[in-house]
């Protein structure tokens, strides 16, 4: 596992996007600090700029370098044994592509230590988004990922691949007045 860390903080570093297995599903990534790699994959993806993307942190504390103002009910659910993606505004700090029109992104904290340790290592937070294209089905396997993506993507990481990963995060937005909005 050291040797495929080292090797996807490599190629993040140099702008790079890998294919990696997530706590969720096998996942497309990439520095969420660099404008170009984060535009890379929209195009890869062929995804629409309107839909913004997943970001990973290592740690809670890693939040406090996106958000300013963060609610004391995003502990509870950014820990939750269920991957949940919790939904912040006015996130700062990553690329501007990889955030909402309204100024919000997406923020997870993976239950997966490969994840954290590649994101601790680049000392940066990672974009996550599915390994699919666009409107197409999650795959559920790695040899179910489309050829294109393998192929285009700059690393693709050798663990994991037999196994079956089919459970998307759950979706949520902490609204202003405390209310939790599902969105997936």
């Amino acid at each position: 596992m050291e040797e495929e860390i080292k090797n996807c903080v490599e190629t993040l570093k140099k702008g790079g996007i890998i294919l990696y297995p997530t706590d969720t599903v096998w996942g497309i990534g990439c520095d969420a600090t660099n404008e170009k790699a984060v535009k890379k994959i929209y195009e890869l993806k062929r995804r629409s700029k309107s839909k913004a993307l997943i970001i990973l942190i290592a740690e809670y504390a890693n939040l406090y370098r996106l958000i300013d103002q963060i609610s004391p009910d995003s502990y509870e659910h950014i820990h939750s044994k269920k991957p949940t993606t919790v939904i912040f505004d006015n996130v700062k700090n990553i690329s501007k592509h990889a955030i909402a029109n309204d100024g919000s992104a997406a923020i997870r904290l993976p239950n997966d230590e490969f994840c954290k340790k590649i994101i601790s290592s680049l000392g940066q937070p990672i974009v996550s988004t599915s390994a699919n294209i666009s409107g197409g089905d999650n795959p559920k396997s790695f040899k179910e990922i489309n050829k294109e993506l393998k192929d285009n993507v700059d690393y693709v990481v050798n663990l994991r691949q037999n196994e079956i990963m089919d459970r998307p995060s759950s979706i949520i937005k902490i609204c202003e007045d405390g209310k939790i909005q599902k969105i997936r």
